[in-house]
């Protein structure tokens, strides 16, 4: 007799942070908490008008120290998906608050690279 499969894990608690109106379509943002990374993660979510049952999708995953508000704020991409009937998620992909051994140690990585959107550029000459 085969043994039975394991139960699937339990699904995180949504909550809704922000709902927008855009290009006749809905950008929503969520906040859960991630059991994986041990903390509290955010991701966006644009649906356009009328979305199909079969909705294509495609996942936008920014780089370190970025967080889902940047795709959605600064790449427009909302446009073209609603034109063409396309979902976009945009995961938070940087852990934040973890304090992790390490993180603080370099201005080019960690937590230290996000200084860089703040560095005066006439300071570096």
């Amino acid at each position: 007799m085969a043994a039975a499969a394991p139960s699937p894990p339990p699904v995180a608690a949504l909550e809704q942070m922000s709902r927008t109106k855009m290009f006749g379509g809905h950008n929503l943002r969520f906040r859960h908490h991630s059991a994986t990374l041990g903390c509290p993660m955010t991701f966006s979510v644009f649906l356009p008008p009328s979305p199909a049952s079969d909705l294509p999708v495609l996942y936008w995953l920014s780089g370190l120290t970025c967080n889902d508000e940047n795709f959605v704020t600064k790449a427009g991409a909302q446009r073209a998906a609603a034109a063409h009937g396309i979902a976009l998620v945009a995961p938070d992909t940087s852990p934040r608050g973890l304090n992790i051994e390490g993180e603080a140690d370099s201005w080019d990585f960690g937590v230290g690279l996000s200084t860089l959107k703040t560095v005066n550029i006439s300071s570096l000459q």
